[in-house]
């Protein structure tokens, strides 16, 4: 019989703790709720959730930090997060992606609609895992995806899990143009109330990152973007 998936809880308004505990174990997972930034990171490390629910403004800190220390830690950065908050303004959203987040729930939300966005994240990430390592080299850019590493140059360059996707993404539909619309719908699992923007934001940082082999993502202008055929490809 397959375990029911855990979800970490992260979160201090007492009544949505008590509404999403309900309706969470409903839905068939097991919940542990946290109210504090350093009580997350405790409870993840000790045992790593398959996904965490997270508030932006917690007592003791802020989500946003919480997240980037999931990310970067071994145990726990391939965990999905998704960040529960009553900041809206796109800024907010564009911080929280930039940093890891899977997803970005803004207060007051469906309860419905937040558990089928967080049943999408946990099947992407299913089928995510590899079953074996798998390695794409083109000109000075290496990824290995089993290890969630990209090298430019034989130097390692650290990008965020939806940075990643996004670059994976782009890889495997080689020299074939993406919308952004299809990017945000493909990369971020789910048709969000994003601006279309955004994915300029996040192409803007990864060309930045890959230094040299930024210029292997291509703007199509007035389409979207796509990956270069060979690397020689001016």
């Amino acid at each position: 019989m397959t375990r029911p998936k855990r979800i970490l809880v992260v979160e201090d308004e007492p009544d949505l703790v008590r509404l999403l505990e309900f309706n969470l174990t409903q839905a068939g997972f097991e919940v542990r709720s946290v109210e504090r930034a350093s009580d997350a990171l405790k409870a993840a490390q000790a045992d790593p959730p398959d996904l965490v629910l997270l508030d932006l403004m917690l007592p003791d800190g802020s989500g946003t930090d919480v997240c980037r220390a999931l990310k970067t830690a071994p145990a726990t950065k391939s965990v999905p997060v998704i960040m529960v908050t009553a900041k809206g303004e796109e800024i907010d959203r564009v911080v929280g992606f930039e940093i890891g987040a899977d997803d970005y729930v803004v207060k007051p939300f469906s309860v419905r609609e937040l558990i089928l966005r967080l049943k999408v994240i946990l099947r992407r990430s299913e089928t995510e895992e590899p079953t074996t390592r798998e390695e794409v080299s083109f000109g000075c850019l290496r990824v290995d995806r089993e290890a969630h590493r990209v090298y430019v140059s034989d130097r390692e360059v650290a990008l965020t899990a939806l940075e990643l996707r996004l670059l994976t993404t782009l890889i495997d539909r080689k020299n074939r143009v993406q919308s952004r619309e299809t990017l945000l719908s493909d990369v971020w699992g789910l048709h969000m109330h994003v601006e279309t923007r955004t994915v300029d934001t996040h192409i803007k940082r990864l060309r930045e990152k890959l230094a040299e082999a930024g210029d292997y993502v291509q703007t199509v202008r007035g389409v979207g973007y796509r990956f270069a055929e060979s690397p020689g490809e001016p």
